[in-house]
């Protein structure tokens, strides 16, 4: 009974509501980023033939699983008072917490999208030349054939930057009304045994999680409608 007036209490606060919509803000502007980043650099990374081309597919595959703590770690050196970006005053900022969680994404829709226009490539790169097709209209066409599995990357991107919590812990400090993301509020609001809002913002992270996932799969499969 107690949990339950917690959690009516917690979802009446308006507190709640600014930590998700912070939350939202930082994770989307850092997924999006990450599009514009990583969908380019994964097609080139991708199509061309390059030297060094196995080092640099480990690299990426080694990014895509870096901790967000130690990415967090690399971005607090940067922006902080003393680093090559300080005087820019990012740190314990949401700036600061979009480009650790950008960092983060960046390599999830690099490695897919690579991975992704290269299984198309070779199923159409000979037939499209064969056809006429200039190198632009070759990278459009597998670009359009690999985008189901461009959006799942995009997808699994949001929902690494969303659910994380050391990158943003570091570089944002957790600060009310200011940096406080969801995940950071759920540990501190569970270490101070206020679990009506932990666990009222644990609800919300999952129902985020599940429409997001649902609005990716729906335009997953309104691409292959029109395939």
């Amino acid at each position: 009974m107690a949990i339950g007036e917690s959690l009516l209490e917690a979802f009446s606060a308006g507190e709640l509501w600014q930590i998700m919509f912070l939350s939202l803000r930082v994770s989307g502007t850092a997924t999006f980023l990450a599009a514009c980043c990583g969908i380019p650099l994964g097609m080139i990374l991708g199509l061309r033939v390059y030297i060094g081309r196995r080092m640099i597919n480990n690299l990426v595959n080694t990014a895509m699983g870096l901790p967000p703590v130690v990415i967090g770690l690399f971005v607090f050196l940067l922006v902080s008072r003393t680093g090559p970006l300080g005087f820019l005053e990012l740190l314990y900022t949401p700036t600061a917490m979009i480009v650790a969680q950008w960092v983060l994404a960046t390599p999830i829709v690099t490695g897919i999208t690579m991975a992704a226009v290269r299984s198309v490539q070779n199923k159409y790169r000979d037939t499209a030349l064969s056809l006429g097709a200039t190198e632009t209209q070759l990278w459009i066409t597998i670009l359009k054939e690999a985008r189901i599995s461009i959006l799942a990357g995009i997808c699994v991107a949001f929902g690494q930057a969303i659910s994380e919590v050391g990158a943003i812990m570091i570089v944002g400090g957790n600060i009310r009304f200011t940096t406080r993301a969801m995940t950071t509020a759920i540990v501190l609001q569970t270490r101070m045994g206020l679990f009506g809002m932990a666990i009222a913002l644990g609800i919300i992270l999952i129902v985020l999680a599940f429409l997001v996932n649902l609005i990716f799969t729906t335009l997953q499969e309104g691409t292959e409608v029109v395939r």
